[in-house]
C-alpha cells in the first residue's frame, strides 16, 4: 500500500462520503434492540399458541366426556390454531436466522476493526 499526502479538505470530504455510506454503531444497536424485542414478542405469542394447542388437543381427546359436560370443541378452531402456530414458528425461525446473520456481521466488523481494516458495504 502506498501512502501519499492528501489535503485536509479532500480527506474530510472522502471520510464524510464513506461515513454517509455506512450505518452508525448507534443505529446497529437500535436495530438489534428492535430485533430482540420482536423475538421476545414472537416467543410470547408462540408460547400462548402452544398453550392453546395443548388445551384444544386435550379437549379433542375427550369428545364423549365433553359432550355430556359442556360444548364440543370446534374442529375449525383447532385447525386454525394449529395453522397459526405453524406460521408463527416459521416466522420466528426466520427472525432467529436473521439475528444470527446480524451477529455474524458484527463479529466480522469487530475482527476487521481490530485488524485495522476499513469495513466494506
Amino acid at each position: 500500500m502506498m501512502r501519499a499526502l492528501v489535503p485536509a479538505r479532500l480527506r474530510k470530504a472522502v471520510r464524510t462520503w464513506f461515513d454517509s455510506r455506512y450505518i452508525s454503531i448507534a443505529d446497529h444497536r437500535q436495530d438489534l434492540k428492535d430485533a430482540l424485542w420482536e423475538v421476545q414478542t414472537l416467543r410470547r405469542e408462540v408460547k400462548s399458541l402452544q398453550t392453546e394447542v395443548e388445551r384444544l388437543r386435550k379437549a379433542a381427546a375427550r369428545p364423549q366426556e365433553r359432550s355430556q359436560q359442556g360444548p364440543v370443541v370446534d374442529k375449525a378452531r383447532v385447525d386454525d390454531t394449529h395453522r397459526l402456530a405453524q406460521e408463527t414458528a416459521k416466522a420466528l425461525d426466520g427472525v432467529l436466522q436473521n439475528e444470527v446473520l446480524v451477529w455474524q456481521a458484527i463479529d466480522d466488523l469487530r475482527a476487521r476493526a481490530s485488524a485495522g481494516e476499513r469495513p466494506c458495504a
